[in-house]
């Protein structure tokens, strides 16, 4: 690949990893500002490519959907954050295109995901939703198929499957809508984009060279996929606590809940995936209890992340990862204050939203700690 393709590429890269992160942070903003469903269809907004502007057309969204009454100030920030996500797949495409270059089968098959995805969108506006899903199983499953072909280090590959996630991630953005932003499917779709960001932080990691030549690190791969793992779990808790309402279900009270050390829970309510179809999830189903015990998982898997990645920052400092060790604490200390002060605060919007833009941060920390135990990536040929 010429010199000038590979610059283009870990440049491409950078932004779009940048990019993801605001994407990550502007859905946080929508979900938070319960704005998920101010516009009930997918991917127009009351039958818009944007959003209803005028008197007339206000009227004609209201008279069309008489059960969801058009509130100017959320339909705007959910179609943006639409076009924002589109912007981002179109250079994710680009990304897979320039990684997969040299391979004319692997080119091929990406060309053709894309033709299916945007043919899929059409169908699902069309009505034809058999036809739409089949065809954004094959978008979905084309780049994952290119990227096992390539015979290029971890981060082309990855380049190339991050299309995928983004796919789906879409997939997932239509069922908040349609399945009436269902607990499972929100969830989902907070991890697709904090997938998507992982996989293209990940990626610029390796194509910027981060990395080491010296083996001593190797040891410190396990322990860091391991925080990596236990990071991803407390944030399904976060996004599942998001999900059903349950972020005050202590009231403003920490570290007690309700006043008690162990209020009154019901776990079994409380984790249940799916309740079937047609049920509107906007505002929460579960009593005080579920929510309560929903709560309390968040708080425990807090002290567990908590421990572990502050053990681990220790360890990273101790074995000569000084910076990647102080970061993680840092970011980490940082975190879950937010996490306190969204409770003791009554959940402010801004600090809401932070603490999932940190979450990210953290997920970062952790990968560039983990990209700096690995051989450095050869130069791209």
């Amino acid at each position: 690949m010429p010199p000038r393709a590979v610059k283009a590429l870990r440049t491409l890269a950078l932004l779009a990893a940048l990019f993801a992160f605001c994407v990550v942070m502007f859905g946080a903003f929508v979900r938070l500002s319960n704005a998920g469903l101010s516009c009930p269809d997918w991917p127009t907004c009351y039958g818009k490519v944007t959003w209803p502007g005028h008197a007339q057309d206000i009227a004609q969204a209201n008279q069309a959907f008489p059960d969801r009454p058009y509130e100017t100030h959320k339909a705007w920030r959910e179609q943006v954050h639409r076009f924002l996500a589109g912007s981002l797949g179109v250079m994710v495409l680009a990304i897979a295109l320039i990684a997969a270059w040299r391979r004319r089968f692997a080119v091929g098959a990406i060309i053709v995901s894309a033709v299916f995805a945007a043919v899929g969108v059409v169908m699902y506006m069309r009505g034809e939703h058999v036809v739409s899903s089949a065809l954004s199983a094959l978008a979905i499953a084309l780049p994952l198929v290119a990227a096992a072909t390539l015979d290029r280090p971890g981060a082309w590959r990855v380049g190339v499957a991050a299309l995928a996630v983004i796919i789906f991630q879409a997939m997932l953005g239509m069922w908040t809508v349609t399945l009436l932003v269902k607990p499972i499917v929100v969830t989902g779709h907070l991890l697709g984009g904090l997938a998507t960001f992982g996989l293209l932080a990940w990626a610029a990691l390796r194509w910027w060279r981060v990395g080491t030549l010296d083996d001593r690190f190797a040891a410190l791969r396990t322990p860091v996929a391991i925080g990596i793992v236990v990071l991803v779990c407390q944030i399904t808790l976060g996004g599942w606590t998001s999900s059903n309402y349950a972020a005050l279900a202590c009231g403003m009270d920490f570290p007690k809940c309700l006043g008690q050390w162990w209020p009154e829970t019901d776990f079994h309510e409380a984790f249940v995936l799916w309740r079937g179809i047609g049920v509107n999830y906007e505002g929460g189903v579960l009593d005080m209890a579920a929510r309560s015990a929903i709560q309390m998982a968040h708080r425990i898997g807090a002290g567990v992340t908590f421990v572990y990645l502050g053990w681990l920052a220790h360890k990273l400092s101790r074995a000569g990862l000084r910076k990647q060790g102080i970061a993680v604490a840092v970011v980490l200390v940082v975190q879950v204050l937010l996490g306190i002060g969204n409770v003791h605060l009554g959940l402010p919007l801004p600090v809401a939203t932070a603490h999932n833009g940190v979450a990210a941060l953290l997920l970062f920390t952790l990968l560039a700690a983990l990209a700096s135990t690995q051989r450095l990536p050869p130069e791209a040929p």
